[in-house]
């Protein structure tokens, strides 16, 4: 059966598996991401991932990986990898594997593999997010995934959510990104994400949707997919705030009725994604183009 390599590169951990045309998944391998040690240790600890996942029969290897980056991930340079700065990691994926090798962001790989087989499935207009160690997003529109001009299109977590709030790690304050993820709670709040008690739940939730209320109304999106340990480590509590802020704050006729969702594959989601990033630069039908 074909197969996609996929690999998804985060601030907390990195994964590989194979994953094949139907969106199935095997052979995972995953490791915590050295994010303080040298471009090349942590170089070393994908090529570990991929040697254990490989079978030697993938078609293509799709990734997705935090940004931002430069367009087709030729560079990347994801703010919670230190280590990693313009770092070539689609040339070197090439000369590893001697496949090709296709990058995105990993929330707009995200959008892709919830579009395809996830919860919007048959969906055409709809943002992906991903709140967990970062906060991104992937923006589908009449069917077809937003890149922008350098490919970075869709980052919902450098939406200004609380004008003067913590500074983010993009330089700007108040990025929902600066309030939302897991290492802004831990210093804001002194606990994780897991110990978080119902009110920074529900805050945390309120922030999300008073950004997502800003994206439909701006692009007419009926829909919001959410992934990510912290959104769904905090649950139903951290849902409701963020339809109930997003019900609020959409008020204009076309977005009401729009709606924040749990993202429909769980932790494989950006496994997934990359491989439907990979999929779709073979030209294959993933849902979303």
């Amino acid at each position: 059966m074909d197969t996609a390599l996929a690999i998804d590169i985060g601030g907390t951990k990195m994964a590989v598996a194979r994953v094949d045309a139907d969106g199935r998944l095997t052979d995972r391998s995953a490791a915590p991401t050295p994010g303080l040690a040298s471009a090349d240790f942590m170089w070393e600890v994908l090529v570990d991932l991929v040697d254990d996942a490989r079978r030697d029969d993938e078609l293509v290897v799709g990734v997705g990986c935090g940004g931002p980056m430069t367009p087709g991930g030729e560079l990347v340079s994801p703010l919670n990898i230190p280590a990693w700065r313009d770092f070539p990691l689609k040339a070197r994926l090439a000369e590893l594997t001697g496949l090709g090798v296709h990058v995105d962001n990993d929330a707009k790989a995200l959008a892709r593999g919830e579009g395809w087989v996830g919860a919007a499935r048959g969906e055409r207009d709809f943002i992906a997010m991903v709140v967990s160690t970062g906060v991104g997003g992937g923006l589908v529109v009449d069917g077809r995934l937003l890149d922008g001009a350098t490919g970075n299109a869709g980052h919902i977590g450098h939406v200004i959510v609380e004008p003067e709030g913590r500074v983010c790690a993009c330089g700007a304050r108040g990025c929902l990104e600066a309030q939302a993820s897991g290492p802004s709670i831990l210093a804001a709040t002194g606990v994780t994400p897991a110990e978080a008690p119902e009110d920074v739940r529900r805050w945390i939730g309120t922030l999300v949707g008073r950004a997502v209320a800003s994206v439909v109304n701006l692009l007419d999106l009926r829909l919001a997919v959410v992934a990510g340990s912290v959104a769904l480590g905090f649950g139903e509590t951290f849902f409701a705030a963020a339809q109930a802020e997003l019900e609020a704050r959409s008020q204009i006729e076309y977005t009401r009725g729009a709606r924040i969702v749990p993202a429909g594959l769980g932790d494989e989601g950006p496994l997934i994604g990359a491989a439907a990033v990979g999929w779709h630069g073979l030209g294959r039908d993933v849902g979303v183009a």
